[in-house]
């Protein structure tokens, strides 16, 4: 029997485990108690990841091909695979340029897999067009970060939830999505019974169930209640005037707007009581530290990145920042979506956070390859949705999917299915064979699962911790990074055969080392971690400069911000109602939450028997009320339909919805 540390593949906690395996397969997990993110804590779904590993179920376990596009894949060996994917490839780039191609990957992927392909698609294609399900979830956050403070990445760490005096959780049901930080919480107000919490969601959830005050808002409304907050703030002098002197711009034209969001204003847009508005602010203005944790309900929306830009105007003019327990605190809702950003592996940005339209940073780039500066595109990729329009239109022709599933995921599944079956090659690179998107695939290729391959991944508070491989992948299934590193060395061959290799060595250490030198000298500098360090010291937090001792925990503490003049900076942030208004056809919202014993798409976790205790089958939850008028009665199917689709649920009532 051995006993692996390493790290869970589920949320963005980051939580340490320990695999005991009989070098075969995985034999149990525990929680790992000298892990910094969890100390030894883990929930349902870490602690059932030896019955999900444990099992072959629906493991793609050999490569398969489609030789005609009617005809049913075949197994095939790993060369032909390669060789395949590789000649289809570079046949497309050669009849309508590299940007008819494509690679859409995901935040479960590691660090260093995340590398490769960035490098495959923006160094040897010459396309910007790779983008991952992390845009469906973070770039809200991220355009937050970057708008307002110069920077991805939050400025808070876990030990803020133990110093917060009040903390606003918002479109976030922390006791299901991220349940060991709740627990945190939890021992916190325990220790500290004077913590406010105050919870921002249309639903009675677990979470907001405990909260000191629960602001059950209108469907969209974020951005009108922090208006109505930061306008009470002001009213009342418990803005930091010192701070925004000294370290911010642009708030002047942000009161301008704020005359409109009286809280009496902003209150009706919420459908709140004007009196729990103001409570709200009171309680984050006058805490000595005030900390605020927001996720899915703030992030998925077509007004996200105002949604969050609202919610740090907040923290900027209360000077609720860079200090202990307080800060905005996106919390990441996959392992790796930050590693992900990191690499530059999205349509948006490049390598350590810099942007594709400067040249110096191209170059840069190009330089640390060992690539013509002029390989790598200045046009910003496709992100994901728009990614699998041009899909459905033609002008993408070929698709490389990687760790995710997007004919379950994405939006709208009818336009996603109608991309894949349009595209001229499809490649589904996946652990699991039985997916949807698998259904797609003119080629799969199988890919080791978690337990099965090396590599890193960032959490939410920016610690980057090993994983490792405690047994071998089932079949011939292989690591994402190999697979990726095998692709671009044929495909190179085909493309640029007097060039040098960009895959000399694809081993994970050597990635990872590749990675962190071209982060030397920007904001999310790792220049001294290694995965020797890390295996020496354990997970670390970025910014890790070479020579320094130790990450750096908290951010701005000395008020100095990475934008050009130094400063934050205020946005001006208007209420937009709903991009779908109710109507007489549609006189519902239609509100999504989270399973707290699943994940994503339960391609993993959907695997195992006693997860589905808690919520054994999908419902539609409404209210009593609604229901009554409608004749509806508990456990009947209804259908559901939205401009997108339409669903036959059974329904449950639930008085922790608001009526409509």
């Amino acid at each position: 029997m051995t006993t692996t540390p390493s790290t869970c593949c589920y949320c963005g906690v980051g939580c340490g485990v320990l695999i005991h395996s009989d070098g075969a397969r995985v034999t149990g997990v525990e929680g790992d108690p000298a892990h910094p993110a969890n100390h030894g804590r883990l929930c349902t779904k870490g602690l059932a990841l030896a019955d999900s590993c444990a099992s072959l179920s629906g493991r793609a376990l050999h490569p398969e091909l489609r030789l005609t596009r009617d005809a049913a894949r075949r197994r095939v060996d790993w060369d032909s695979a390669l060789d395949t994917v590789a000649e289809r490839l570079a046949g497309v780039i050669r009849r309508h340029g590299p940007d008819a191609v494509a690679v859409y990957a995901s935040g479960q992927l590691l660090t260093e897999d995340y590398y490769l392909f960035n490098k495959l698609a923006k160094g040897l294609i010459g396309t910007n067009n790779i983008d991952t399900n992390s845009r469906l979830c973070m770039s809200s956050a991220v355009s937050g970060y970057k708008l307002a403070l110069g920077a991805d990445g939050p400025p808070t760490c876990y030990q803020d939830l133990d110093l917060a005096d009040c903390v606003l959780l918002a479109g976030s049901n922390t006791a299901y999505a991220h349940p060991v930080l709740f627990r945190r919480l939890e021992a916190a107000k325990a220790a500290r019974p004077d913590t406010k919490w105050i919870v921002v969601d249309p639903r009675r959830t677990d979470t907001a169930a405990l909260a000191d005050l629960h602001l059950q808002i209108q469907p969209g409304s974020d951005v009108a209640l922090f208006n109505g907050m930061l306008h009470h703030l002001i009213w009342e002098g418990l803005i930091d005037e010192r701070y925004i002197a000294a370290h911010t711009e642009g708030f002047d034209a942000l009161k301008r707007l704020l005359r409109d969001y009286s809280p009496r204003q902003a209150a009706g847009l919420c459908g709140i009581a004007e009196a729990e508005l103001t409570t709200a602010a009171e309680w984050f203005g006058r805490s000595p530290a005030s900390l605020s944790l927001y996720c899915m309900g703030l992030n998925q929306s077509r007004h996200g990145t105002a949604k969050n830009l609202a919610l740090i105007n907040l923290h900027l003019a209360a000077g609720q920042i860079g200090r202990p327990g307080a800060g905005p605190f996106s919390l990441t809702g996959q392992p790796n979506a930050m590693g992900g950003r990191e690499v530059g592996g999205m349509a948006t940005m490049l390598a350590a956070h810099r942007d594709i339209s400067n040249p110096r940073h191209r170059a840069e780039v190009a330089a640390h390859w060992g690539v013509p500066p002029e390989r790598l595109s200045n046009r910003p990729g496709l992100p994901a949705i728009a990614l699998f329009d041009a899909l459905k239109a033609g002008r993408v022709k070929a698709v490389w999917i990687v760790c995710t599933n997007p004919a379950h995921s994405l939006p709208d599944l009818e336009q996603a299915r109608q991309a894949l079956a349009q595209a001229e090659f499809v490649i589904v690179q996946d652990a699991y064979a039985d997916t949807d998107t698998a259904a797609c695939a003119d080629a799969l290729l199988p890919a080791a699962s978690w337990g099965e391959k090396e590599g890193a991944v960032t959490n939410s508070e920016r610690r980057v911790s090993r994983v490792r491989a405690a047994v071998p992948p089932p079949g011939e299934a292989r690591a994402d990074g190999w697979i990726a590193a095998e692709v671009g060395r044929r495909l190179e061959r085909l493309l640029y055969p007097d060039a040098p290799s960009l895959f000399q060595n694809s081993e994970p250490a050597a990635v990872f080392a590749e990675h962190a030198a071209l982060t030397a000298g920007r904001d999310l500098d790792i220049s001294g971690l290694s995965h020797a360090r890390l295996e020496r010291d354990g997970p670390q937090q970025w910014p890790y400069p070479a020579g320094a001792a130790a990450g750096q925990a908290r951010r701005y503490e000395d008020g100095r911000f990475p934008t050009a003049n130094g400063r934050a900076q205020f946005h001006v942030t208007p209420y937009r109602p709903p991009a779908d208004a109710v109507n007489a056809r549609y006189p519902f919202r239609l509100l999504t939450g989270r399973l707290r014993d699943q994940w994503h798409g339960m391609s993993r976790s959907g695997r195992v028997a006693r997860l589905f205790s808690h919520a054994p089958e999908p419902t539609l939850d409404m209210h009593p009320a609604d229901a009554a008028r409608r004749g509806l009665k508990a456990g009947e199917l209804v259908s559901v339909e939205s401009r997108r689709g339409s669903l036959v649920l059974p329904l449950a009532l639930s008085e922790d919805l608001p009526g409509g």
